[in-house]
């Protein structure tokens, strides 16, 4: 694909599929070069290149110039989608969760997926604090979902997408989310508004 968006990114990566939803959500024309990053496939000479930070995901745009960063990635392709607020304050408000889910959100429950669901570790091998670092994390989202459809008012935002990523999947890391009712039902209406399929396959 000549001239085309390329998404350098890992399929069972959450941070990875975010970029690909956004980049489907605003109908561009992409190339998605699968990663395998459990092979050390971010770190060789040609990758390093790309982003010599060696992580996925990645993207050259259609001019040449490099981006990294998941959350980076997807507001650029965000713009003009409506999926970044153009109120101030509500943007800055999706600019908090984006922060939040990366600090907060990511590191208990995207390790615990990566390591039980595909690296197929035992409760003894993971760290003990993931778990309820995890739960604190559903816990404040199903607080904010009490009040608003959407983590930040009543559309849809960067913010669910970036959120979605690995709450969909978080029961591979050990959680049950049946204790989230509210995030349960964010989950399904963030889908529909994708367009994605439930993890098992299905349609939302």
């Amino acid at each position: 694909m000549a001239n085309a968006l390329k998404l350098y990114g890992s399929s069972n990566s959450g941070n990875c599929l975010k970029t690909k939803w956004v980049a489907d959500y605003a109908g561009a024309a992409y190339e998605w070069v699968e990663i395998d990053t459990f092979s050390g496939a971010t770190r060789t000479a040609d990758f390093l290149a790309i982003n010599p930070a060696g992580q996925v995901p990645a993207a050259v745009l259609p001019d040449g110039r490099l981006l990294a960063q998941s959350n980076a990635i997807m507001l650029h392709l965000a713009e003009g989608t409506g999926l970044v607020p153009g109120d101030a304050y509500e943007r800055a408000k999706m600019f908090e969760w984006l922060f939040w889910e990366q600090y907060s959100h990511e590191p208990a429950i995207a390790v615990r997926i990566a390591r039980k669901f595909f690296l197929g570790q035992s409760e003894d091998e993971l760290d003990p604090a993931l778990l309820p670092k995890g739960h604190a994390a559903l816990a404040r989202m199903e607080l904010q979902l009490k009040q608003t459809p959407y983590l930040v008012g009543d559309s849809l935002t960067l913010a669910d997408v970036a959120l979605v990523a690995y709450t969909r999947v978080a029961p591979r890391g050990g959680f049950d989310l049946a204790g989230y009712p509210f995030v349960k039902a964010w989950i399904s209406r963030v889908e529909k508004g994708l367009g994605l399929k439930s993890p098992d396959g299905s349609a939302s």
